[in-house]
């Protein structure tokens, strides 16, 4: 795997997606902000259940952390690093970005 930046802007991941790059998309908002807007595709798991799940992580591909603004989603992005992950990076920006930048028909919260 190559190197993985810390952190991608979501139009980056707009055209990881598009392309059919391999990765998975880890969702780590609470069930009740999934309801409000979601990408389709995603791993949804709330940020305090990441430890206890990190077997549903595969080690060797690239993760891409994702929450509201970014700012959760780089505190699990450097903690899945602390653990091994190094292809685990940050949507900057969260779901508000992509809505903003990708997806307007996405309600922002």
């Amino acid at each position: 795997m190559d190197e993985v930046p810390l952190e991608i802007g979501v139009e980056e991941l707009d055209r990881m997606r598009r392309a059919g790059e391999s990765h998975v998309l880890l969702d780590i908002r609470e069930p009740h902000e999934l309801a409000i807007s979601a990408l389709s595709g995603s791993l949804d798991i709330p940020m305090g259940s990441v430890p206890e799940r990190l077997d549903e992580l595969p080690s060797d591909a690239t993760i891409a952390v994702l929450c509201r603004t970014g700012n959760r989603s780089m505190k699990v992005t450097m903690w899945l690093r602390q653990q091994g992950y190094d292809g685990a990076t940050n949507v900057g920006g969260g779901i508000n970005a992509w809505a903003e930048r990708v997806d307007p028909s996405l309600p922002q919260y």
